[in-house]
């Protein structure tokens, strides 16, 4: 009886997850220059959408905080502080939301041919930071006016608050990715998770405000939120070298540091959002195995 060697051939529909798309950067990069060729096409502004949704929004949300709630008169620089943080935001749902449709998204080519499953959501991810760039260098045009000059430490901030924005985005979004498949209702939680996201950090708001109007045990809780991290480490990068101190005794003021043992909760979100990357992708190689038969 004649034994065929079946070693060097790979079992139809088994992934072996980060480890595949890495071996196929290539298909990534098709995918990544796919999402954002097409996401403005006959479009007639096309790429300046991406200046101009941020843009309204940012004004909406200073005319109801800044002008009619008064924050604007009680925190130095407050359309710096308001943007820095709501860019961030604004990136987590952008790629939260896209990782989450990224395979439902794309089910034509799921249904048709084998490739790894995780290229679609991590595409969804790195076509949202994209998006998020034009928005980082209108940051930067506002914080330079404002005489923003930033140092290591600053710069290393913000990197960090990237960082952990994007393994939240990835770990969360593949999670839900994997659900959304089978369970369509699970877009739907998505979008109350990001519509919750904006109010659940400091973005329109300060911490300050946590921490003097209820209990502590909330603010514990609040801190562990790894969006709220970031949004506190743009906040420094880009906000806090542009304000003086917080003025003791008063409600006014700038820079009023960070949250107590703020150390211990940005260590513990970079834990979290890697915790939530592993569970994220167990539950999505648990879902792909009928991605095909459920779409």
């Amino acid at each position: 009886m004649t034994t065929i060697d079946l070693s060097d051939f790979e079992r139809p529909g088994r992934g072996r997850g980060f480890v595949d798309v890495f071996r196929r950067r290539y298909l990534l990069s098709l995918l990544v220059r796919k999402g954002t060729s097409t996401r403005y096409r006959n479009s007639v502004l096309g790429w300046t959408w991406s200046y101009v949704k941020p843009l309204i929004q940012f004004f909406i949300y200073y005319a109801v905080m800044g002008f009619i709630f008064g924050l604007d008169r009680g925190l130095n620089n407050y359309p710096l502080y308001l943007f820095s943080g709501f860019i961030m935001v604004s990136f987590f749902n952008e790629a939260f939301g896209n990782a989450t449709s990224a395979v439902v998204d794309n089910k034509a080519l799921v249904k048709k041919i084998y490739l790894p499953r995780e290229l679609f959501p991590i595409s969804a991810i790195i076509g949202a930071f994209i998006h998020f760039l034009p928005q980082l260098a209108i940051l930067l045009v506002v914080a330079l006016s404002y005489g923003w000059v930033p140092s290591i430490v600053h710069i290393g901030a913000a990197l960090l608050g990237l960082v952990i924005v994007g393994l939240t985005a990835l770990g969360l979004g593949l999670f839900f990715a994997g659900l959304n498949v089978r369970y369509r209702d699970a877009s739907n939680f998505v979008e109350v998770l990001r519509q919750l996201a904006t109010w659940a950090s400091p973005v329109l708001y300060t911490w300050k405000l946590i921490e003097e109007n209820l209990d502590s045990w909330i603010l514990t809780v609040y801190m562990m939120n790894p969006i709220t991290i970031a949004v506190e480490l743009f906040h420094y990068a880009f906000w806090e070298p542009t304000v003086e101190p917080f003025a003791a005794g008063t409600n006014e003021g700038g820079w009023f540091g960070f949250a107590p043992h703020f150390d211990l909760y940005t260590i513990g979100s970079v834990i979290l959002a890697l915790l939530f990357v592993v569970i994220g992708q167990l539950t999505f190689r648990r879902f792909e195995r009928t991605f095909a038969q459920d779409l």
